[in-house]
């Protein structure tokens, strides 16, 4: 059975970090791009930041460039997103989701109907 399994969400003040792990198994993260998408209330999934696990290839929205990164240990399976100087507008349940690399980077993070290997979702709250 092949999963992901996202950790390390919850509650944090403005300014602060929190790292998300994202955990495949029954799979090698090998020839897949694992992507980072958030969905707040009311809104559609939007991709965050996504990588290469072949060439390590990587892309930010504009919104997280810089305060966010992603990285991959393919020993591990296992894809992190640090999260750092966060705000308000992070709120959102953020998923990882696997999906066979067909395009660039950049389009693979803006298409979440391609990505066929979902998560369960973990909550990021940012909040004073």
């Amino acid at each position: 059975q092949l999963q992901l399994v996202e950790s390390g969400g919850g509650l944090v003040q403005p300014g602060g970090s929190l790292r998300l792990s994202c955990a495949a198994a029954g799979f090698n993260l090998d020839n897949y791009v694992i992507g980072w998408f958030r969905q707040a209330p009311g809104k559609e999934r939007e991709g965050v930041s996504c990588i290469s696990s072949s060439d390590g290839s990587t892309y930010y929205a504009n919104s997280v460039k810089g305060r966010f990164t992603i990285s991959r240990d393919n020993a591990k399976k296992t894809v992190y997103l640090q999260m750092n100087s966060l705000k308000p507008e992070d709120t959102a349940v953020y998923y990882c989701g696997a999906a066979k690399r067909i395009t660039t980077i950049q389009a693979m993070c803006t298409r979440a109907l391609w990505y066929d290997i979902w998560g369960q979702g973990t909550q990021v709250t940012v909040s004073s």
